[in-house]
C-alpha cells in the first residue's frame, strides 16, 4: 500500500471511524461492459443494415430507369405498328432500306461520304 493510504488509515483509526476499503464492484463492471457491448453491436448492425438498404435503393433506381426505357421503346413500337400499313411508312422504308425512288425523281448522292 502506498504511504498516503497508510496515513489516511491511521488517522481514521485514531478517530474511531470505520474504514471501508475500496472494493471494486465487479457486478457494476459486468453490467456496464455488457451494456457497452450491446451498444457496439447495435451500432454495427444499424450501419450494416443501412449499407444494405442503400445498395437496394440504388438497385431499385437502376430497375426504374430500365422500366422507363422499356416503356418508351414499347410506345415507339406501338406507333410503328399503327403506321405500318400507311402509304407514308411503306414509302419511307422503300427509300431507306431498299433504295427505291419514285419515277422521274431526281436523286442526289453526296460523294463526300
Amino acid at each position: 500500500m502506498s504511504i498516503y493510504i497508510l496515513k489516511f488509515k491511521n488517522r481514521l483509526e485514531k478517530t474511531g471511524e470505520k474504514i471501508h476499503m475500496l472494493k471494486f464492484d465487479f457486478k457494476k463492471l459486468y453490467k456496464r461492459l455488457l451494456l457497452l457491448l450491446f451498444m457496439i453491436y447495435f451500432i454495427y448492425t444499424f450501419l450494416l443494415q443501412q449499407k444494405t438498404l442503400n445498395a437496394y435503393k440504388a438497385e431499385e433506381n437502376k430497375y426504374q430507369l430500365e422500366i422507363e426505357d422499356a416503356r418508351e421503346e414499347q410506345n415507339e413500337l406501338m406507333t410503328t405498328k399503327n403506321n405500318i400499313n400507311s402509304d407514308e411508312y411503306i414509302e419511307q422504308i422503300a427509300r431507306e432500306k431498299l433504295d427505291m425512288y419514285l419515277p422521274n425523281e431526281r436523286v442526289y448522292i453526296d460523294v463526300g461520304k
